[in-house]
């Protein structure tokens, strides 16, 4: 039994899941990479969020502490979002599962041209 914030989890995996899983919360991570990225960085690099799903996904991985949150006081505001030492931790392994995807599309349907992983970072 794990606790984590007033939560009991069975395994560590559960709570990993809770925290980076989900539609958007792993991209989210992955596109920010070892960047600095504003909110419309965000939206431009994944085109099918809607604002207020992008903003909720935004604010509990804040919470979690997988992302740091920078408000320029200045007008109009300026936000800025980067991975905090946990946020990256997980680079390698999003870098394993974009891997994963795409051997397995290329196993699944030999041919098919299967969507290449950005290297984080870059």
């Amino acid at each position: 039994m794990l606790k984590y914030k007033d939560c009991e989890y069975q395994c560590s995996m559960e709570l990993t899941l809770a925290l980076i899983g989900g539609k958007w919360k792993a991209l989210i991570l992955w596109y920010l990479g070892e960047n600095t990225v504003r909110f419309s960085g965000l939206r431009k690099a994944l085109p099918r969020i809607t604002q207020k799903m992008l903003t909720q996904q935004l604010r509990e991985l804040e919470e979690d502490g997988l992302v740091d949150r920078h408000v320029y006081t200045q007008v109009p505001p300026k936000v800025e979002y980067r991975l905090t030492a946990a946020g990256k931790s997980l680079l390698p392994i999003l870098a394993t599962l974009c891997e994963w995807g795409g051997k397995y599309a290329n196993a699944a349907e030999p041919g098919a041209c299967a969507a290449t992983c950005r290297q984080a970072g870059e």
